[in-house]
C-alpha cells in the first residue's frame, strides 16, 4: 500500500489524502476543501511539484498521453483531469474520488506533481469554450499543493 497528502493552500483551504493498495489498483483520494462558494468547482492533478509563483507554477494538467480535457469517467482526459468537488452551502467540499488513470507509483505517479482546485466548474471538455479541451474551462487556481508521501 502506498499513501499521499496534498495540503492546500491559497484562497481556500483543505486536507486530501491519496491511498493505493497495489501498482494496478486504482487511487482513492478522499478529503476536504473549506472557504469555497457553493456549487462544483475544477479539481485536477498539474503536471509540475512548483508552487514558487503560486499555483501558476504547477504548469498544465498532467497529460503523459497527450489527450485532450476531458471528465473521470472518459476514455479521452488527461491522466490529471479528476473531474469536478462540489461544495455546499457551507462552504466545504467532501473529497471521495476513485480514479484508474492516476497512480502513486510509476509512470503515471502524482507525487511530486501539484493538485489544484478552481474557482469555478470544469465542464469536463463538453463546454464549447475555446478551452474545453485544453483545461475544461475551469477558471482561477484558488489553491494548491503538493502531493507528498504520507507516513504507513
Amino acid at each position: 500500500m502506498t499513501k499521499a497528502v496534498c495540503v492546500l493552500t491559497g484562497e481556500v483551504k483543505g486536507t486530501v489524502f491519496f491511498q493505493q493498495d497495489g501498482p494496478d489498483a486504482p487511487v482513492k483520494v478522499t478529503g476536504e476543501v473549506t472557504g469555497l462558494s457553493k456549487g462544483l468547482h475544477g479539481f485536477h492533478i498539474h503536471e509540475f511539484g512548483d508552487n514558487t509563483n503560486g499555483c501558476i507554477s504547477a504548469g498544465p494538467h498532467f497529460n503523459p498521453h497527450g489527450k485532450e480535457h476531458g471528465g473521470p469517467g472518459d476514455a479521452e482526459r488527461h491522466a490529471g483531469d479528476l473531474g469536478n468537488v462540489e461544495a455546499g452551502g457551507n462552504g466545504v467540499a467532501k473529497v471521495d474520488i476513485c480514479d484508474k488513470q492516476i497512480s502513486l507509483q510509476g509512470p503515471l505517479s502524482i507525487i511530486g506533481r501539484t493538485l489544484v482546485v478552481h474557482a469555478d466548474p470544469d465542464d469536463l471538455g463538453k463546454g464549447g469554450h475555446e478551452l474545453s479541451k485544453s483545461t475544461g474551462n475551469a477558471g482561477a487556481r484558488l489553491a494548491c499543493g503538493v502531493v507528498g508521501i504520507a507516513k504507513l
